[in-house]
């Protein structure tokens, strides 16, 4: 129970001070945790459907594709002449129509979620790539472009970017859901045991497809996210993201097996990943070194959650 609760909050505060006392000029300043939290905002965001989707037992492999098709639809439709907000609005539709296609795959043909998702993987990456002609896709600069500016740059008010306030309201509601609502209660039922859950009078199939399409509306908003971070549509963005995504999501608490893992949690450790990112860069270590500490810590993440595991058995 200490390690569920805790243990990330506990992981985030020791790499805080540990690269606080080793460049406390450099990373303990306002600039740079607020250049940590812009370069947090996609991946948390996009955590926030993997952690439904992991807690219920499934998993996404096509999150970063489905991000990248966001990006091409987003400029597309501002080129085209649409508001800032319809253009935002389409890309999210986007994700979630993407998701939704990711559940009926997977309850109406009985498939793996690992095997559809690891194709639409690469069939949306080609989506995106075909409407965009294989180059980037130029838009005209809109309030969008704000979202992940920094402060001073006139992204946000109340000392954070407009982008990150968006991620930490989603991050409320979502925790909220899983929570406190019986959707939430049926995600982890389904997650622990899905027969036991059937025979409980779950509506299985209904539930992964509702779970599925909420993953694919995180992929879309943080496509929105991840358009303002680029300013354009560009089909080879967030190649890998999703490794980033189910990572911060099993640093969190969150289990492969199922039925655990929380919102706070996949949060913190989307944030342990980028503090230790932007630590190793004040240090200077180069970005293989930076790889190997991040692979380490997903290790250690996914050792202790066997342990416990074995432990409650």
């Amino acid at each position: 129970m200490w390690l569920n609760r805790f243990g990330p909050l506990a992981g985030l505060a020791f790499v805080v001070v540990l690269f606080g006392s080793l460049r406390p000029t450099t990373f303990l300043t306002l600039d740079n945790v607020e250049i940590m939290l812009l370069q947090t905002a996609v991946v948390a965001t996009a955590s926030l459907g993997m952690t439904l989707i992991i807690v219920s037992g499934g998993i996404d492999l096509s999150v970063g594709s489905n991000i990248a098709l966001c990006t091409v639809m987003i400029a597309l439709l501002l080129q085209a002449g649409w508001s800032p907000l319809a253009a935002a609005l389409g890309g999210v539709m986007t994700g979630t129509l993407c998701g939704l296609l990711i559940g009926l795959l997977i309850t109406r043909l009985g498939l793996s979620p690992f095997i559809v998702t690891l194709g639409m993987w690469g069939a949306v990456r080609g989506l995106a790539k075909g409407f965009a002609g294989e180059q980037m896709v130029f838009a005209p600069e809109t309030w969008l472009n704000q979202l992940l500016s920094t402060v001073a740059g006139g992204g946000g008010r109340l000392l954070l970017p407009w982008g990150v306030w968006l991620t930490v309201i989603l991050a409320f509601l979502t925790a909220g859901l899983l929570r406190y609502t019986r959707f939430g209660r049926h995600v982890f039922a389904v997650g622990s045991n899905e027969a036991t859950a059937r025979l409980c009078g779950v509506r299985v199939e209904r539930t992964k497809l509702f779970i599925y399409s909420l993953g694919g509306l995180f992929a879309g908003v943080a496509g929105v996210l991840q358009f303002s971070y680029l300013t354009l549509g560009d089909p080879t963005t967030a190649l890998g993201m999703e490794l980033d995504v189910i990572a911060a999501v099993v640093i969190g608490g969150g289990s492969l097996a199922g039925g655990e893992g929380s919102i706070p949690g996949s949060i913190v450790g989307a944030l342990i990943m980028t503090v230790v990112g932007n630590g190793c860069t004040k240090l200077g270590l180069a970005n293989w070194i930076q790889e190997i500490v991040t692979g380490g810590i997903i290790i250690l993440a996914v050792t202790v959650d066997e342990v416990r595991k074995r432990r409650t058995a």
